[in-house]
């Protein structure tokens, strides 16, 4: 059995952000490192997008990025300077593969295609081998989230009927990457949430992002109890495009799925110290929204961070009072009490963009969070707030 100090265990958006920055770290990239995930020949499966106010990390692969965002619902469209944030998207493949065609050139890392069958102490198993090392980074969840069959559907929906009695939503989509024969699009504005859709009895919106005036992504995407069969996102993007953009000729280019548990339950219990779940698995998606890709960097920072001190490896991201605020908006979604369509609408046409992504990004200041609950019904989320901390107890 071949021993390594770090196995990551998922080569995805976490476990490829973790190795980007253990191999920026001089002392760390020296470190024999094992990758295994079951297909390392990447696909754009993908799309990321995130609000960031300078330059970080990434900056050279972002696919395109926008200064303003507009909110729509019946008659009212809300339009939003992003300033002083500017919102940005990036392809999965371009992530995959820059970090990957980098990493490869560093001896000590180890790539293994192939399915874990299971992890226990410090041992990683699949089929025809095993491997150990001081610290398994772990993004691998008890499900595949994809939708190519009625299977598949099954599998996610009885996933999150296993789970315990904490609100538990999907938040699931499909996306096509579209391109026109004519110019369409204004490529300065991105659609964030249009409400303008069959809401499937919960929360849905279709997401537009125009990468150029003739190409745009559009997404359908809903947050339930249960995902849909997979015709039904596609009728709902095929009638969206031909009430939005009658008469105009296109080709399809791309298409992604995709389901992220929105709750806070914990899905990786008793793993033992070896064991370190990261991503998704580790916590790192904001239960309310689903948003991960800003949240899977601070992770990834942290534990290195943990590792160059000679310390075990620190995972588990500050909770803050945003934490509570997640739980009660779950719960009133989760519940029916009042549409998420409402719900988003108001928060943003009451509220600076700038003020809103702070509240998302668990970075806002109190002021800026009695302006974003002035917003919505005192009495609903008041009642709700003292339900959630009854429940906590």
């Amino acid at each position: 059995m071949d021993n390594y100090d770090y196995i990551i265990a998922g080569a995805g958006c976490a476990g490829l952000s973790l190795l980007h920055y253990l191999h920026q770290d001089a002392i760390l990239s020296q470190k024999k490192i094992l990758v295994i995930d079951k297909c390392l020949e990447k696909s754009n499966d993908r799309t990321w997008c995130f609000w960031e106010e300078h330059s970080a990390d990434f900056e050279n692969l972002v696919t395109k990025s926008w200064n303003t965002i507009s909110i729509h619902k019946d008659q009212q469209n809300t339009m939003l300077s992003t300033a002083p944030f500017t919102y940005k998207m990036i392809e999965g493949f371009r992530f995959y593969e820059s970090i990957i065609s980098t990493a490869k050139l560093n001896h000590n890392i180890v790539w293994k295609e192939a399915t874990i069958i299971s992890m226990n102490d410090n041992v990683v198993h699949w089929e025809g081998g095993a491997a150990s090392a001081k610290y398994i980074f772990s993004s691998l969840l008890q499900y595949d989230p994809v939708f190519e069959n009625n299977d598949s559907i099954q599998v996610l929906n009885k996933y999150s009927a296993e789970m315990p009695a904490m609100p538990f939503l999907w938040q699931h989509f499909k996306g096509v990457t579209i391109e026109f024969d004519n110019p369409v699009f204004d490529t300065a504005t991105a659609r964030l949430m249009d409400f303008n859709v069959d809401q499937q009895n919960a929360t849905a919106f279709m997401y537009v992002l125009p990468i150029s005036e003739t190409k745009a992504l559009f997404e359908y995407t809903v947050f339930s109890k249960e995902v849909l069969s997979s015709d039904v996102y596609d009728q709902q993007l095929t009638a969206y495009l031909q009430d939005n953009y009658t008469n105009q000729v296109y080709k399809l280019l791309h298409q992604e799925f995709g389901a992220i548990p929105m709750t806070q339950n914990r899905f990786s219990e008793n793993l033992g110290h070896s064991i370190i779940p990261i991503g998704t698995n580790g916590g790192a998606v904001k239960a309310s929204t689903g948003y991960a890709f800003k949240f899977i960097q601070l992770q990834a920072k942290q534990i290195v961070d943990s590792l160059k001190n000679n310390k075990a490896p620190n995972a588990i991201l500050k909770k803050t009072r945003h934490h509570f605020y997640d739980a009660v908006l779950l719960e009133i979604l989760f519940n029916s009490k009042m549409s998420g369509a409402e719900i988003f609408t108001r928060i943003f046409a009451k509220n600076k963009a700038a003020t809103v992504f702070r509240f998302l990004s668990n970075t806002s200041s109190v002021l800026d969070d009695i302006q974003i609950m002035s917003t919505l019904p005192t009495k609903l989320f008041l009642y709700t707030a003292i339900r959630v901390c009854l429940r906590c107890k």
